[in-house]
């Protein structure tokens, strides 16, 4: 699938995972307010998540699993990065931080790519490109409304920006031409994210409490396991494998943009679910924020980064079991 079909396929189902992915903040914030620790929430997140990637996981290989096995650096990289560090930070920033603050700080991740390349090739970004990631930045300051009466969690922001870093490992590897299916990728990294999460755990780092409540969802009183089955299924299993195929179609940088609709649709999400009406400031920096990275995105065909659709990825062939 290529050219003007294949973009359209990615932007469609980027904007899916988008929405998918805005869903896991709101849902899960009332959880960790009724006692439940980010470490609790993020160990049960990913393991549903990887229990129900599974089936399609293995479909998508079919036998193929030399190719598991041949990119098995991808698969740890983006297991321990953009799965178990994106994931666990951004719950730890979201139990400290508004929702829509944690995630648009998280979501600086596209410039953080910018400046990688910026530094591995050593080509200085187009005009329009660092316009954009200047406009982004400013806004993004207003998001924090650092001279504002919004007062902000210190830690929260680390942890949201370490979240930041994930993200844009996420993108990084996850875009990489492969033979390894997107879905696959996604579930296999999965896998990583919830064993590294547990060993984490387990070592006494990551502090877990898991009291049995009831919490409010959508107006009306549910048992603790509701939200988790809903996060463990919309934001992590579905999210993730339509967004691997969403990132594999158009490219990190693209994609990357792309996904900044996350940050919108999670303002809206915890307005109607949590009451967390954005402030003035914050709704003009977000709408700086989008503007900025998309010219960051019309600078990069200047820049020779942005990619007419995906080519078929240039990888050496997997041989085939025998079959008898």
């Amino acid at each position: 699938m290529q050219g003007t079909r294949a973009r359209s396929v990615g932007i469609v189902a980027g904007l899916v995972a988008a929405l998918a992915f805005a869903t896991s903040g709101p849902v899960v914030k009332p959880l960790l307010a009724a006692g439940w620790t980010p470490g609790a929430a993020i160990l049960v997140r990913l393991w549903l998540g990887t229990l129900l990637l599974a089936g399609p996981a293995a479909w998508a290989l079919r036998g193929r699993w030399p190719a598991l096995r041949a990119e098995w650096r991808t698969v740890v990289g983006l297991g321990l990065l953009g799965v178990a560090g994106a994931s666990t930070f951004y719950f730890l920033a979201v139990d400290r931080l508004p929702v829509a603050v944690a995630l648009l700080v998280e979501y600086t991740g596209p410039l953080l790519l910018l400046g990688w390349s910026w530094f591995r090739t050593r080509r200085t970004p187009s005009r329009a490109t660092l316009a954009g990631a200047a406009l982004a930045m400013a806004g993004l300051v207003l998001v924090l409304d650092v001279t504002g009466s919004l007062e902000l969690d210190a830690l929260g922001l680390v942890f949201a920006f370490v979240a930041a870093i994930g993200n844009a490992a996420y993108f990084a590897l996850t875009a990489r031409p492969i033979a390894l299916p997107p879905v696959s990728l996604a579930g296999s990294a999965m896998l990583v994210g919830a064993l590294t999460v547990t060993l984490v755990a387990l070592a006494g780092i990551l502090p877990v409490a898991a009291p049995r409540v009831q919490v409010t969802m959508l107006g009306a009183q549910v048992e603790w396991f509701v939200p988790l089955l809903v996060v463990g299924a919309v934001p992590t299993a579905f999210a993730y494998g339509v967004s691997a195929v969403s990132v594999r179609l158009l490219g990190e940088r693209l994609a990357s943009f792309l996904a900044l609709m996350e940050v919108l649709f999670a303002v809206l999400l915890a307005w109607l679910l949590l009451g967390e009406a954005p402030l003035a400031i914050q709704v003009l920096g977000a709408a700086l924020v989008v503007v900025g990275v998309a010219l960051v995105r019309s600078g990069a065909a200047s820049d020779g980064e942005l990619r007419d659709g995906m080519p078929e990825p240039v990888v050496p062939a997997v041989r085939e079991p025998a079959r008898t």
